[in-house]
């Protein structure tokens, strides 16, 4: 289908709500929705910061916001007050979408979108549970629209910075299933991804906590330009990043994997 069509297939689908609260959380798909339907309906938009969310994404959510004129709600949504979700179980994202709908349902009283698209039904996505839960519905999925459909749309409107965003889940993400979540340890995650961007310019970086050792993932074309002598300065310098919050293991280098932190438990 024609990215007009798609536009205008969403365009209508979402003129069709009097109003809707949008759970947006910086990246190009609830960026997107939120572009689109500020243009056809009355919406507020509703952003979680916590020590698993970027500074770079809530910064990106509050300039939209000011230079489109959005209603935005700066929410904390109290996952790490979760001691599921700190736990770090199979399912942790079904804690964080719980407690993040729950807060926006119990103060919106609107109906509640999110950025979820049909890519996004073929993986395992606990999340959706929790969505289903509080009666979340998803425009995108509603509307047959893809991952590279939204980056198309995006770049139709003029979206130029938001249809080039690399895909950045939570940072929580980085941390391998049965490990406790702390704050410190995300905000090395972010400290090391952010000297990666800087020094390598990868066009993906995973700074991955596992139990035995510290996973720097990078795409295959930037992991085949480092030398032996850049890959021992590069471990060590992530290693002190991480000795400074008193975790002391080995840390390599790998070509990137998506959801390689993530360990699922048999069912």
């Amino acid at each position: 289908m024609k990215t007009s069509d798609l536009n205008n297939r969403l365009r209508q689908h979402l003129s069709e709500f009097d109003a809707v609260a949008i759970a947006v959380s910086g990246g190009v798909d609830s960026m997107t929705l939120a572009c689109v339907a500020h243009e056809v309906t009355s919406i507020v938009v509703y952003h979680a910061v916590s020590p698993a969310v970027p500074f770079e994404a809530t910064d990106r959510v509050q300039r939209y916001g000011e230079a489109r004129g959005w209603k935005l709600e700066i929410i904390d949504a109290g996952e790490f007050k979760d001691q599921a979700y700190v736990a770090n179980p199979a399912n942790r994202c079904y804690f964080c979408k719980h407690n993040l709908y729950e807060t926006i349902v119990s103060t919106a009283g609107i109906q509640v979108l999110s950025g979820t698209n049909t890519d996004d039904l073929g993986d395992f996505r606990p999340g959706l549970k929790a969505a289903a839960k509080y009666g979340v519905r998803h425009p995108f999925v509603e509307c047959e629209i893809d991952k590279d459909a939204i980056r198309t749309i995006a770049k139709s409107l003029g979206l130029n910075d938001l249809s080039v965003l690399p895909s950045a889940p939570c940072l929580s993400s980085r941390v391998e299933t049965g490990l406790p979540i702390h704050a410190p340890t995300l905000a090395t995650i972010h400290r090391v991804e952010q000297l990666m961007q800087k020094s390598l310019k990868p066009s993906t970086v995973r700074c991955r906590v596992r139990a035995e050792d510290i996973v720097i993932e990078l795409d295959d074309e930037t992991l085949a330009t480092i030398d032996d002598r850049q890959q021992r300065e590069l471990e060590s310098t992530v290693a002190d990043c991480f000795y400074e919050i008193d975790i002391n293991r080995p840390v390599r280098l790998g070509i990137y994997r998506q959801g390689s932190a993530f360990i699922r438990a048999s069912s």
